[in-house]
């Protein structure tokens, strides 16, 4: 707890005063904060400039300047046009432009940070020159470190939304480092990779990627909530368990995470005590929906034969989709064991935490001669189909 108040503590201060004004005296004016920050810009900002100076009769179209100058494909800046349709002329884009450029984001970055949040382009160039500098001299990030923020997804957004320098004061001691905020995207119905089983339940702040867009805008007050929220579940304040629940507590509010225990206690006739032991196993349970989370435990308890107790001990089990992974696979064990090819000791666990490539391999390549048409049917299932056991 001692850990975080010490994080939060500067947080809140910080808070206090709406804006660092002393970032402003790093920045002389707008026009020298574009020259400053554009010593290696897009060739293409001044190409497209050059053109446009020799078509002044030819209307500006922002659809056309996503494609020329900023890199998006026809159909990205047919999208993206639509946030910024507004905009009657180059001059505020071309100094948003000038102004990451100088951050070290080539032209495949530029065109992917403005894909995903194309509003950035209407930001006053003051704004967001004083938004570099803040998260250079506040938060201490490389210009490296300021493109690979600007590349995960929601970063852009938050970028755009305010200054992450208050908030990335909080999160990067919390996490341990930068490079902890740029994980991969984490789906709540995803499909693991080979072995992530135990990975999946051990990782940290779940889902931070694919909710940084919200978390990263969050205010310190805020943040203060979801931190207390999070040590009501009783973890370690210093373990991964503990930052995972604050980054499943940060997609919701105490009222829906106090209904998701008290569902799967009721579900699983379980103690709150042994809930919580398995949500410090697999926090990521809490952002799943009860419609989702009463569909598996039904299908785990009722079709499969698994114990609750069983459930508990593995609750990443709730994380996997159940149309993608847990029904094809209880599938393919089911017709396994009617022909007597695997004993009925097996582990659905360790069936359904195998990539399904080893799935593929092991379960169904393996028995190939002895059931033809497994593995169409195996295809099938996936697919949302249901055909009768091969």
């Amino acid at each position: 707890m001692l850990r975080l108040q010490n994080h939060l503590l500067p947080l809140l201060r910080a808070s206090s005063s709406s804006s660092p004004l002393h970032l402003r005296r790093l920045i002389p004016s707008t026009a020298a904060a574009s020259s400053s920050s554009s010593v290696h810009p897009n060739r293409r900002l001044h190409s497209t400039a050059a053109a446009r100076s020799t078509t002044t009769a030819t209307p500006f179209s922002m659809e056309d300047y996503l494609v020329d100058t900023c890199g998006l494909t026809a159909a990205q800046a047919l999208k993206a046009s639509k946030n910024v349709s507004h905009l009657k002329s180059a001059t505020k884009p071309d100094a948003v432009l000038a102004i990451l450029s100088g951050v070290g984001l080539s032209g495949a970055d530029l065109a992917a940070v403005f894909a995903a949040e194309p509003r950035l382009l209407c930001t006053k160039a003051p704004s967001v020159a004083l938004r570099v500098a803040s998260l250079r001299h506040r938060v201490g990030l490389s210009d490296p470190q300021i493109a690979s923020l600007l590349l995960l997804p929601g970063g852009a957004k938050g970028f755009h939304t305010c200054d992450m320098a208050p908030r990335l004061e909080f999160w990067i001691p919390f996490l341990g480092s930068f490079e902890m905020l740029d994980l991969e995207e984490e789906q709540r119905d995803r499909q693991l990779e080979p072995r992530e089983g135990y990975q999946a339940q051990h990782r940290a702040a779940p889902g931070m990627s694919q909710t940084s867009a919200r978390v990263l805008t969050f205010s310190p007050e805020r943040l203060k909530v979801i931190v207390q929220q999070a040590e009501k579940l009783r973890m370690p304040g210093c373990s991964w368990a503990f930052k995972n629940a604050v980054g499943a507590v940060a997609r919701s509010n105490e009222g829906i995470v106090n209904a998701r225990m008290e569902f799967l206690s009721s579900s699983l006739g379980c103690s709150m005590e042994k809930l919580r032991s398995a949500v410090c196993k697999c926090p990521q349970i809490l952002g799943l929906s009860e419609s989702k989370l009463h569909s598996k435990i039904e299908f785990l308890v009722g079709k499969v034969g698994l114990e609750p107790d069983y459930i508990l001990q593995r609750p990443v089990l709730l994380t996997y989709s159940l149309e993608k992974r847990l029904l094809p696979r209880h599938y393919v064990v089911e017709v396994l064991l009617v022909k007597g090819l695997i004993k009925k000791t097996v582990d659905f666990y360790g069936c359904v935490c195998v990539s399904n490539e080893d799935f593929v391999a092991r379960y169904i390549d393996h028995h190939e001669n002895a059931v033809p048409g497994l593995a169409d049917a195996y295809a099938a299932v996936c697919s949302g189909k249901l055909p009768a056991l091969v």
